[in-house]
This record gives structure tokens, C-alpha cells and sequence, in this order.
């Protein structure tokens, strides 16, 4: 089971036209401190965004993400969480506070998951990032 962080505007969406809707300097960062000293999963999609110099903290999947060990991070852009809803014991939503064009959402049912903590910091490129962090439950 895994701890997955997901992007997403103000109506769930995540990607537009096969492309992130946005991205953040400040945010990437604080996804890196939130991993600690685990592995940052994602895809080589996600990979590119972040610098070469943080390539150490970084573990690129393609295939999937079977091989997450219980408490190591994900960040998912270009996959829904609600197909890995099973493997998800975490969910940290990262709310760019803005409506972006989206054709490809965020279809987790919150519904089933209890907010665990919510806050607020300003990103290089957006003055207020909100960030809830979810549990199973």
C-alpha cells in the first residue's frame, strides 16, 4: 500500500490534451520533503519535470506500481488514483486553487476517506497551493 499525491484543479481535473495542467517549483520540492528519506515514485512522464539533481530521491515504474513498498510515496499526473484504490492507503490532494481546461480527472471517491490535515503554502507559480492529506476510513 502506498501514499499517492495527485494535482488537481478546482473541478478534480488533472491533465488537458495529454499534458499536465500546470506545475510548480515549490511544490515539487515539497513532495521531496514529504517522501523524507523514501523514494519518490513516478512515472518518466512525471520524471522530467523534476531536476537531475534530486534523481537519487527519485524511483521511476512504467509498468505500474506493484513494487511500492507500504509507506513509500507516489506522485501520479497522467493516471486516475481510483484505479490503484485498492493499493492507496494515503491520499494527499495538492488543490491548485484554479479551474484549468481538464478532459482526464480525478474520479477517487472521497466519500470513503477521512481528511487527516489541511494546509496552505505559496508556490513559485501559484499564491496559494492547499494540500489535504486523506486516510482510508
Amino acid at each position: 500500500t502506498m501514499i499517492v499525491m495527485v494535482c488537481v484543479d478546482d473541478k478534480n481535473g488533472m491533465m488537458f490534451n495529454k499534458r499536465r495542467q500546470s506545475q510548480d517549483r515549490v511544490l515539487r520540492q515539497h513532495m521531496l520533503e514529504l517522501a523524507g528519506d523514501k523514494k519518490l515514485w513516478m512515472n518518466a512522464y512525471s520524471r522530467k519535470q523534476f531536476p537531475k539533481e534530486d534523481e537519487s530521491r527519485i524511483a521511476v515504474a512504467e509498468n505500474g506500481f506493484q513494487n511500492i513498498r507500504s509507506g513509500e510515496y507516489c506522485f501520479l499526473e497522467d493516471k486516475d488514483p481510483a484505479q490503484y484504490k485498492e493499493q492507496i492507503e494515503e491520499l494527499i490532494l495538492f488543490h491548485w486553487n484554479r479551474t484549468y481546461p481538464a478532459d482526464f480527472c480525478c474520479t477517487l471517491d472521497l466519500s470513503e476517506w477521512k481528511q487527516k490535515t489541511t494546509e496552505e503554502f505559496a508556490g513559485s507559480s501559484h499564491e496559494k497551493i492547499t494540500q489535504e492529506w486523506y486516510v482510508k476510513g
